[in-house]
């Protein structure tokens, strides 16, 4: 049963195993959430909210399970992290092609540049909650650099 049980969490930790790609898991995983961003933005904005909140509750429990499994500080197949990062990146967002592909960019440069404070929390908050924190300011931050640029061009 033990077994089954990390089975379980590696595969929704790995975003369906998406984590396990030999190249760019974490773009890749990225790439997983679109589905779960399109259903968000069809939502009542606070069931949206709700939602992606209890996601990202979830996550940090999934997180935090699977890097005991793997024995490593963040792993890199985990790639939850990004899916929650990209659900806050395009959350209350018109699901277009405009928006989908400024908020992934966005989203990816920040995960991957880690400007302050990202870096700092990646390196210093441990666990599922260090793993998911500096996806979920990514996020953050790529959902606000995008309605900043629209708000400044009109």
């Amino acid at each position: 049963m033990e077994a089954l049980k990390q089975k379980t969490i590696t595969f929704i930790a790995t975003g369906c195993l998406i984590g396990f790609s030999p190249v760019a898991p974490g773009t890749f995983g990225s790439l997983a959430a679109l589905p779960l961003c399109l259903l968000t933005a069809r939502m009542h904005a606070g069931y949206a909210l709700l939602s992606v909140i209890a996601l990202i509750l979830f996550s940090t429990w999934i997180a935090h399970a699977a890097e005991k499994i793997e024995g490593q500080t963040d792993p890199k197949q985990v790639v939850v992290d990004e899916i929650c990062g990209m659900a806050i990146a395009l959350f209350a967002l018109p699901f277009t092609p405009f928006f989908i592909i400024w908020g992934f960019a966005l989203f990816r440069v920040f995960d991957i540049l880690k400007p302050f404070p990202i870096r700092w929390v990646d390196k210093n908050v441990p666990g599922g909650l260090g793993i998911m924190l500096d996806d979920i300011i990514a996020g953050l931050f790529a959902n606000g650099v995008v309605r900043l640029g629209v708000y400044l061009s009109n």
